[in-house]
Order: structure tokens, then C-alpha cells, then sequence
């Protein structure tokens, strides 16, 4: 059976989504003037999970509590999905670029389908892996360019996106296994109250740096807490639970093109002839694959997550 496409509203919560987070890495790369990347990542999600607990006890219609291994999988992937994702995001922007960080993301979609084609075992067409070799081309080009002009920080840092990615990519296969019944709210309640907890230990190795920030980056962190982390987690995750992983994470090729204009915009950075030609053959490369996928060839075991469970209010997910 070929790939269910998602519907018009699922699409949009998704865009609107990776419009927020397409100006977070910008946005992180003022606050990280005044905050460690880990006390970025504590104070972030320890305001989110507070906002979300709220909107948890308000809501007269959530759906049961989850069981405890569901409520485990759950922490696990917000463990995953935000404290090991954004530590990795945070630490690599501080070390690189905002204009790197966001065409780095751009290999995203490919890490998840990748890490789709390992998990439910589905096979790899001619087409798939000429998309992932010019992914790894453009990522390359993106790398490179960085170490060359911005030292071997700037290197360090590209490589700790990378690695962020793959962390993304475990997250939304294992979201999709964990919120089976549960509403886009509870399920990144659970999420956000694990990642926080982690970003609040992780954030004592930041003790001796710790001092108030200033009014700019204390409304910069507010803004990462509401939009970013609420508003965004919020809007992929209602999207994530009406379509397969893969092509969620795909729309989240926006992010790369309005994160680069944020970061000219916001920072003042500029992008290199290098660093255009490489983001451009990521997502050139992840086109060839999602399209292969598109066109269409039968569904593996898990292909047919795009559908969601009967007895699931929603199945849902979280830069």
C-alpha cells in the first residue's frame, strides 16, 4: 500500500513549527553572550515544562494517564529529543555558527529516514542512495568551509550538529512507538518534564558562570520558551501524529532557508559562495529520497505509521 499523505492542517502545524525553530538558532546565539549552553537548555524547558503542566491540569479532555512503560518511552525520548539534542545544538552553535547550524539541520530528514530504513529493516533503491550520497557531499562542503574559516572550533562545532541530528532522528521513531493514545499536550509534557530535569543537572557543570542576564537575553530565553519550545514541540507534534516521521522531519527543510535569513538578519552573519552550494545539494539529496518515497514503492513494516492507531486520540512527538 502506498504512503496515506498527511492533511492540509497537519502540514501547516508543521511550518509553523519550523518557522519558530528556523529562528532559534540565531536567537541562541545572542542569549549564548550572557548563558552557558547548558543553563540556556535548563532554564528553556524548566519554564516550558512549567507552561505545559499548566495547560495539562486545564484541559478537561486529556486522556488518560499513560501506562509506566509508556511513560518511560516517554521520558526516554524527551531525554533524547531535548536534552541531548539541544545540548548538542547549543554547545555546536556556541562553538560554530547560526548560519552553519542551519543548513547542517538541513541533513536531518535524511538521518530519520535513515534511521527508518535500519529500524523497519525497508530497503535502500539506487534513487534513496544517490540522495544520501549527495546529502553527505553537501554536508561535507558545509563542514569544511567552517573549519577553513572559522578554525577548528568552528569544526568541532559543525561535527556536534551532525551528531545532534542523529539524536533527532532516534527521537521521532521512538515518539512514534511511545504516544500511542495520548494528545500533542500530555505527550510533550512528559517530554519536556525529562528533558528539563536532565538540562537542570547538566546545568551544575555552569555553577561558577552563573550571573543574571540582561534584559535582551532574558526576553530572548522567554521567547525560546514560548515559541520555540511550547509553541513549535506543540505544532509538530499535532503534524508528527497525522503523517510518517519522514515526511514530517522533510517540511523541516524550511528551517535551513528562513534560518539562514535570520541569522544575516539577526547576528549580521553572512553565508559563503561554499556554504550556499553545500546547503543546497543537502537538500537537493533529501528531495531525491523523499520523492523516490513519494513515488513509491510498497510500505515496509512501520511505513504505515503515517495512519494513526483507532483507538489513539493522536499520536504525536520535538529543535
Amino acid at each position: 500500500m502506498r504512503e496515506r499523505w498527511p492533511d492540509v492542517w497537519a502540514v501547516c502545524a508543521v511550518v509553523a513549527a519550523a518557522l519558530f525553530w528556523s529562528s532559534s538558532y540565531a536567537v541562541t546565539k545572542r542569549v549564548l553572550e550572557d548563558v552557558g549552553p547548558l543553563s540556556i537548555g535548563a532554564v528553556r524547558f524548566t519554564l516550558a515544562a512549567l507552561l505545559l503542566g499548566v495547560m495539562v491540569r486545564l484541559n478537561r479532555r486529556r486522556p488518560a494517564q499513560p501506562d509506566v512503560r509508556q511513560r518511560r518511552l516517554l521520558y526516554l525520548s524527551g531525554l533524547l529529543g531535548i536534552t541531548v539534542y539541544f545540548t548538542l545544538e547549543n554547545v555546536g552553535v556556541d562553538l560554530s555558527t547560526a548560519c552553519d547550524a542551519s543548513l547542517i539541520v538541513a541533513t536531518y530528514p535524511l538521518m530519520t529516514m535513515l534511521f527508518e530504513l535500519v529500524v523497519f529493516g525497508a530497503r535502500m533503491s539506487l534513487l534513496r542512495v544517490t540522495g544520501v550520497f549527495l546529502a553527505i557531499v553537501g554536508a561535507f562542503l558545509v563542514v569544511c568551509n567552517g573549519a577553513e574559516f572559522g578554525g577548528s572550533s568552528c569544526w568541532l562545532g559543525d561535527i556536534l550538529l551532525l551528531l545532534g541530528g542523529l539524536a533527532w532522528a532516534g527521537y521521532n521513531v521512538l515518539v512514534k512507538r511511545a504516544s500511542a493514545g495520548q494528545d500533542a499536550v500530555s505527550v510533550t509534557y512528559y517530554q519536556t518534564l525529562a528533558g528539563a530535569a536532565g538540562f537542570l543537572l547538566a546545568s551544575l557543570l555552569e555553577a561558577g558562570d552563573w550571573r543574571m542576564p540582561g534584559a535582551t537575553a532574558s526576553s530572548l530565553l522567554i521567547y525560546l520558551t514560548v515559541a520555540c519550545s511550547v509553541g513549535g514541540f506543540l505544532l509538530y507534534n499535532y503534524g508528527l501524529c497525522r503523517m510518517a516521521s519522514s515526511v514530517a522531519v522533510n517540511i523541516l527543510n524550511l528551517v535551513p532557508v528562513f534560518g539562514v535569513i535570520g541569522a544575516m538578519v539577526i547576528n549580521g552573519e553572512s553565508i559563503r559562495p561554499a556554504q550556499a552550494t553545500g546547503g543546497v545539494i543537502i537538500i537537493a539529496g533529501v528531495a531525491l529520497s523523499m520523492n523516490e518515497r513519494r513515488q513509491g514503492a510498497t510500505a515496509k513494516p512501520g511505513a504505515r505509521e503515517g495512519r494513526p492507531p483507532k483507538t489513539a486520540t493522536a499520536q504525536t512527538t520535538g529543535p
